[in-house]
C-alpha cells in the first residue's frame, strides 16, 4: 500500500470491516494527502471506504463512490476551515465536491459527471 504523510490508512476503514481502508484507490488517497498538506489544517475522515452493507445502513446511493474507494467525507463545521479545505481540494485537482453543514464530500470517480460542486 502507498505511504501517506497525513493519514493512517485505518482512518478510511468501513466501520464494519477492519482493514478495508486498504481498498481505497491509491490516486484518490495521494490527491487527498496533498490537499491536506496544502490546506494546513486537519482532515477528520468520517466516512471512507464503505462495504455494501454499511452503505445501505447509512442511506448511501447504490452507485456510491465510497463503495469503490474513490470518496471520503471530511468533518467540517467551521466556515474558515471549510474554505481552506475546499480551496486545497480544488487546487490538487478534485472536481467533485459536496458541501454539507457538518462535512465535505470529495471523490474522483471518473464514471460520474465532472466539475460538480453541490450542497446537501
Amino acid at each position: 500500500m502507498i505511504k501517506l504523510k497525513n493519514f493512517n490508512i485505518s482512518e478510511f476503514d468501513s466501520p464494519d470491516l477492519v482493514g478495508s481502508g486498504e481498498l481505497m484507490d491509491s490516486s484518490f488517497l495521494l490527491m487527498l494527502d496533498e490537499a491536506r498538506e496544502l490546506a494546513g489544517t486537519s482532515f477528520t475522515i468520517t466516512s471512507g471506504y464503505r462495504t455494501d452493507a454499511h452503505n445501505s445502513k447509512v442511506g448511501g446511493v447504490a452507485n456510491s463512490s465510497h463503495r469503490i474507494g474513490k470518496a471520503c467525507d471530511i468533518s467540517c463545521r467551521d466556515s474558515r476551515k471549510r474554505s481552506k479545505i475546499i480551496t486545497a481540494l480544488i487546487a490538487v485537482g478534485f472536481t467533485r465536491i459536496g458541501v454539507a453543514s457538518s462535512f465535505i464530500h470529495v471523490d474522483n470517480d471518473m464514471a460520474k459527471s465532472q466539475d460538480a460542486i453541490w450542497t446537501y
